[in-house]
């Protein structure tokens, strides 16, 4: 990609979701130290992303980049090193933890949720994901896919009838989906 081309695209698409990113990931994020790392990381990111043409929705994208790499932040926080354990049994016991078994419990979870959406039709899997996945208001998702907030009122109610009948046909007769796109019995 051209220099010229990449600086336009960032200033006009990239660069007016700054502020919104910031303020998100502060009120997301407010222990972390520095911002401007992690902004300037998801650009980055989102940069390459796009070189790849990996990128459809650009600040779906972005807001979803940004959090990773704090999440990554995070993750680093909690690696501690060999030598730091004393009692080599501790490791072993927190490894075979319930937070193991809630963890491939919660994997499987999302594993069946994704299969489900994958599952719809092309128009109601984008609202879906957009919703659930990237957090967008129905407004926005109204706006990002250039259709009425009507019909992406209307695609979610279908997503998730589609999704429940999904959960249904495979013996989870009380599955839900809750806010943060997870699957739950």
């Amino acid at each position: 990609m051209q220099s010229s081309e990449q600086s336009r695209w960032f200033a006009e698409e990239v660069k007016p979701h700054e502020s919104s990113l910031r303020a998100h990931l502060r009120n997301v994020f407010p222990t972390l130290p520095d911002i401007d790392d992690l902004v300037q990381e998801a650009y980055v990111r989102l940069i390459r992303a796009r070189e790849t043409g990996r990128v459809t929705y650009i600040k779906a994208y972005l807001f979803t980049t940004a959090r990773n790499v704090a999440m990554d932040i995070f993750r680093r926080r909690k690696v501690v090193s060999i030598e730091s354990i004393a009692d080599p049994a501790r490791l072993s016991a927190a490894e075979e933890g319930p937070g193991v078994a809630e963890a491939v419990s919660r994997q499987q979870e999302l594993d069946l949720l994704a299969e489900s959406i994958r599952s719809l039709p092309e128009r109601c899997r984008q609202v879906l994901t957009l919703r659930l996945l990237y957090g967008l208001s129905q407004k926005e998702i109204a706006v990002e896919l250039n259709i009425s907030p009507h019909t992406v009122k209307a695609q979610l109610a279908k997503g998730m009838r589609r999704c429940t009948d999904y959960f249904a046909a495979r013996g989870l007769t009380h599955a839900r989906v809750r806010p943060t796109g997870t699957c739950k019995e």
